[in-house]
Formats: C-alpha cells, sequence, structure tokens
C-alpha cells in the first residue's frame, strides 16, 4: 500500500478543491438574495388589498351582471388613441339609458395600466374625452352605470377592427335565471 502524504506544507486555503466546492453554495445563497430582492422591489399586482371586501360584495356583482342581462343590454364598443366610444342597446322597452356610465378598462396582469372614467351621452352613444392606452395588447372592459344596478364586462384585444360587442344577447335566459 501507497503512503499518502496528509500535509504537504501548504494551508488549506492555497487548494483549489475547498474553493470550488464552496462556490456551489456561494452561488445559491446570492442568487437566493437576490431573488428576494427582486420579489421585495417588484409589485406584481395580481393580489388587490382589500380581497375580503371585494368577496363579500360578489353577490351584488353577480346581480348587477344578472340585471344587464335580464335588461338584454348590449354594448358597442370603439377603443382607439383618440378615446373610447360606446354605443348601448336594449331589448328591454322599460329600460331607460342612463345620463353617464362608468367605464373600466384594465389589463389582466399590469394594473398600473388600468383607467377608470365617466363616459357622458352624446347624440346615440357615450364618448371618452381622452384614453392613453398602449396601442396593442389584452384589455378587459366593464361599462357600468353610476349607481352599479347593472354591468356588462368584456374583452377587447388591440388593435380593433370596427366596433367590439360585449353584452347579452337572449335576455329571456337571463329572467330565468333570476326568477
Amino acid at each position: 500500500m501507497k503512503n499518502f502524504k496528509v500535509n504537504d506544507g501548504h494551508p488549506w486555503y492555497k487548494e483549489p478543491w475547498p474553493w470550488l466546492l464552496m462556490l456551489g453554495p456561494c452561488v445559491v445563497v446570492i442568487a437566493g438574495l437576490c431573488t428576494a430582492w427582486i420579489a421585495v422591489k417588484s409589485d406584481d399586482g395580481l393580489v388587490t388589498g382589500d380581497y375580503y371586501k371585494k368577496g363579500l360584495n360578489m353577490n351584488q356583482t353577480l346581480l348587477s351582471s344578472a340585471q344587464a342581462q335580464k335588461s338584454g343590454l348590449r354594448a358597442g364598443i370603439r377603443l382607439s388613441v383618440d378615446g373610447l366610444s360606446v354605443r348601448l342597446q336594449t331589448s328591454d322597452s322599460a329600460f331607460v339609458l342612463p345620463k353617464n356610465i362608468v367605464a373600466t378598462i384594465s389589463h389582466p396582469t399590469r394594473a398600473g395600466l388600468d383607467q377608470t372614467f365617466i363616459l357622458r351621452r352624446s347624440g346615440d352613444g357615450y364618448l371618452s374625452e381622452s384614453l392613453h392606452l398602449p396601442l396593442a395588447g389584452h384589455w378587459l372592459v366593464l361599462l357600468e352605470d353610476e349607481k352599479k344596478t347593472w354591468r356588462l364586462l368584456g374583452n377587447i384585444i388591440l388593435p380593433a377592427q370596427g366596433e367590439t360587442l360585449i353584452g347579452w344577447t337572449q335576455p329571456q335566459q337571463a329572467r330565468d335565471v333570476l326568477e
């Protein structure tokens, strides 16, 4: 059997193997610290701060959507760089179109781009004064009256050609659901 030399006179820190073995855990610790810093500094915006309150209001939200469905409410939306125009139609002759509607345009993942504004009635539709959205992307459009008695929710993908329709086309089914 050969005799192995245990100590050749060099201290351990001058050997490359201990450093090579410690490199892996050091890289993992640095990567973990970087990940923690990114998680703390960047807000993903996906979770709302008042989620509990919003959960309690879910029944009211469902009733508002059902009311729009019952009235056969439908909206034609034109979204452009110049602004937003909405054309509301209803199949219920007793339904009175409001003077103003509240429009919320939100991005599904980037809450910092969300906008809420009031659309004023102008002729046979509703118009916004200005809109600051990127030209391309997927957007959620929520239309409500100011009293929040009805609501329409739909998707629009920009750039859109012409008018995007959201809303209900068969009001009788909605009446059956509510009764």
